[in-house]
């Protein structure tokens, strides 16, 4: 019964993106469970069409492309789910690489924990890092869990994931576009399952890699999205109007970004490769203090569009 589609949202990452597709066309042990493949092209050139077109033929399942022109997480994600009608969903990121059992072990972690949404593990790489810093962004880029495959408390990111549709992803547009430009879009969907006493689940053998293109393998980028992770204990507080619980994670904040600046600032006296971990929790902390709508930093849509072209020159 062919019950599982794969979206795979992509922006001007031509060789990053065939690299995300032929692992998707080498998946064992699920031939008769992929309905299809979608490309979600969220260059308003629809740069990716003429790659996808290429790719079809050897495709082992139905590779659908829908271009989704307006920038934005959110926008493509929804754009990905309005392409299939499929119960199951799979989401893997275009700087991703699923090795051949990924989706069987996302399956199977869903069938055994019944969980609504599924996470696996990512094994972060970070190619042309500085060498004092790749430990650490590779760490940053990845992904650790439970040794085995079960229920877990808390979600992941979407990337390296599987949702029951009915349960996970309710209505034609479940992923707040309002997040197109800074993400979290994951964050507050996950956010609004757990309080309708949805489940998440751990799949230990559904591994991927994850390759940091070269304008995101910096310190500057990662503290940044630090920061922005940090925002969201405290946001989602202020969204529930928790505001004991936004002070209590303010508090918190304040007291680690205390003592971690402190052990970055002796680190760094000693050039220590240790120092980015380190920053890297001062920077979760401050970003507890300050939540505030208009702080975010911006990573998706037409901000990474300008990154990209300025990268490109």
């Amino acid at each position: 019964m062919a019950d599982v589609a794969v979206i795979v949202p992509t922006l001007r990452r031509p060789e990053s993106l065939e690299r995300a597709l032929r692992s998707l066309f080498g998946q064992t042990g699920v031939a008769d469970r992929v309905a299809e493949i979608v490309v979600v092209d969220n260059d308003p050139l629809g740069s990716a069409a003429a790659l996808t077109e290429s790719l079809r033929a050897i495709s082992p399942w139905a590779l659908v492309y829908r271009h989704a022109p307006a920038p934005g997480v959110a926008t493509a994600r929804n754009a990905g789910l309005s392409a299939t009608a499929a119960p199951l969903i799979a989401f893997l990121d275009d700087d991703e690489a699923a090795e051949p059992g990924w989706l069987a072990a996302l399956l199977k972690a869903q069938q055994e924990t019944g969980a609504d949404a599924v996470f696996g593990p990512i094994t972060g790489r970070a190619p042309g890092a500085e060498p004092w810093l790749e430990a650490y962004l590779e760490r940053f880029f990845g992904r650790a869990g439970p040794e085995r495959t079960g229920l877990i408390a808390e979600p992941h990111g979407c990337g390296n994931s599987l949702m029951l549709r009915a349960t996970a992803l309710p209505g034609p547009e479940p992923f707040d576009v309002a997040a197109d430009q800074a993400g979290g879009e994951d964050d507050a969907l996950f956010a609004a399952l757990a309080a309708r006493g949805g489940r998440f689940g751990w799949a230990a053998d559904a591994r991927v890699e994850e390759f940091a293109p070269a304008h995101r393998a910096t310190l500057k980028y990662a503290l940044a999205r630090a920061f922005a992770y940090g925002q969201g204990p405290s946001q989602t507080a202020a969204a529930a109007k928790n505001w004991p619980g936004v002070a209590r994670w303010m508090l918190i904040g304040a007291a680690q970004a205390a003592v971690w600046g402190v052990g970055a600032a002796a680190l760094t006296l000693i050039a220590s490769p240790r120092r980015a971990e380190l920053y890297d929790r001062t920077a979760r902390g401050v970003g507890k203090m300050f939540w505030m709508k208009g702080l975010e930093p911006h990573f998706y849509g037409s901000r990474e569009l300008d990154r990209l072209n300025r990268a490109a020159g």
